[in-house]
């Protein structure tokens, strides 16, 4: 097992052993996508909603350098009809972007670490492959020797647009090698089983030859019918709060409030949990790079943002149009693209239906009122001080 190549089932197992809840029924999903047209796949969610889980999920199921059998036979995914085809069965190629970034001396040297340290492993592997200079390059290779096929997970595939937002040139670095992995006609088919890959943000498309547009997207606002997939369910919430001293009703008004696809009440299972655990309700959003984009975003001098604000701290709902948004933290053009990236950062729960945008529970509310008064917004701070409506 290697840190990047066919990682095993450590992860997984972790995550099963502590407080735990049933989402290999997405596992099913993706094994009804894997060699056809619709393979590749992008879940977008806040931070804190699961995706890290996810991604360890897939590498236990599908590594083939393991047995899991033992971790899945009790779960969903044991009785439906595909688990034994594709229970490790397949090389699988795992990428945390965040780690690349932290361990790079530059950010503009995370492609040439990465694919380096990628390449290195698949040559201790397959060591009678010859040498390639980029990874894709490397698993045609692997391909042409072996016959094997691949599944590639990415975890925070877009931390690198986020942390290096105005670098261009890095940014097009990173777009090269997705175009080679996913976007090449001559290979993509041939190499790779399966993608899946998680983000905060919705892909951007860059130029009619995206590397990123044969990927099937599922967001905060599109993200049917995956929806119960990434994140705790009502039903799974109450679940919890059973074997917990903890009110359901009082779990609901802190940490509910994303309504998501078909009307499916969507809660933040770090918070969820780490309320069963400490067996006390209060605020667990930790203050990450998204708390500063908060902050950041609000005090934004885009017209009406003031307005909209004070008006959702008071409990209302605000028309927006999603669509305008660029999927980048950059291309800000207005009060509408604000609100639909805070949504995205889990700041905001939006409403499909009415096409509103509101602050979605008591945990979120203080995070709105925090960043508010510790930022430079003034005239927002004093009218919340002296606002009966708080």
């Amino acid at each position: 097992m290697g840190n990047y190549l066919n990682v095993g089932n450590a992860g997984f197992a972790a995550v099963r052993r502590g407080v735990y809840v049933d989402k290999t029924k997405m596992i099913a999903y993706i094994n009804s996508t894997l060699g056809t047209k619709d393979k590749l796949t992008c879940v977008s969610r806040p931070r804190r909603f699961g995706k890290s889980f996810a991604a360890q999920m897939l590498c236990a199921y599908y590594d083939k350098s393991c047995d899991s059998r033992n971790l899945f036979q009790d779960l969903d995914i044991a009785k439906d009809s595909s688990f034994e085809e594709h229970l490790n069965r397949y090389d699988v190629i795992y990428l945390d972007i965040t780690w690349f970034i932290s361990s790079a001396d530059h950010i503009q040297n995370v492609v040439d670490i990465l694919q380096e340290k990628v390449i290195n492993e698949l040559r201790e592997t397959y060591a009678y492959v010859r040498k390639e200079k980029t990874l894709s390059e490397t698993l045609a290779a692997v391909n042409e020797a072996t016959g094997n096929k691949f599944i590639i997970i990415i975890d925070e595939w877009d931390a690198l647009f986020r942390e290096a937002r105005d670098d261009k040139k890095t940014q097009d670095v990173y777009i090269m090698f997705l175009r080679g992995l996913f976007k090449n006609s001559a290979l993509t088919d041939k190499i790779i089983e399966g993608a899946y890959m998680t983000g905060i943000l919705p892909i951007k498309k860059y130029g009619t030859q995206s590397a990123m547009t044969d990927f099937k997207e599922y967001t905060m606002t599109q993200p049917e019918p995956l929806e119960s997939f990434v994140g705790f369910t009502e039903s799974e919430v109450r679940s919890l709060c059973l074997g917990s001293s903890l009110a359901f009703e009082d779990i609901q008004k802190w940490y509910d409030g994303y309504l998501l696809g078909n009307n499916i009440h969507i809660y933040s299972p770090k918070s969820v949990i780490e309320a069963v655990q400490r067996k006390k309700i209060r605020n667990y959003w930790t203050q990450s790079e998204t708390y500063e984009s908060l902050k950041l975003y609000i005090e934004m001098n885009e017209d009406g943002l003031r307005e909209a604000i004070v008006q959702m701290l008071g409990g209302a709902q605000i028309k927006v149009d999603v669509a305008t948004f660029q999927n980048d933290m950059t291309t800000i053009k207005s009060k509408d693209d604000v609100l639909t990236l805070l949504v995205h950062l889990g700041y905001l729960a939006y409403d499909a239906d009415s096409r509103s945008v509101r602050i979605p529970n008591e945990e979120i509310q203080e995070e709105f009122i925090r960043a508010v008064t510790t930022g430079k917004h003034t005239e927002i701070a004093k009218l919340i001080r002296n606002s009966d409506q708080l």
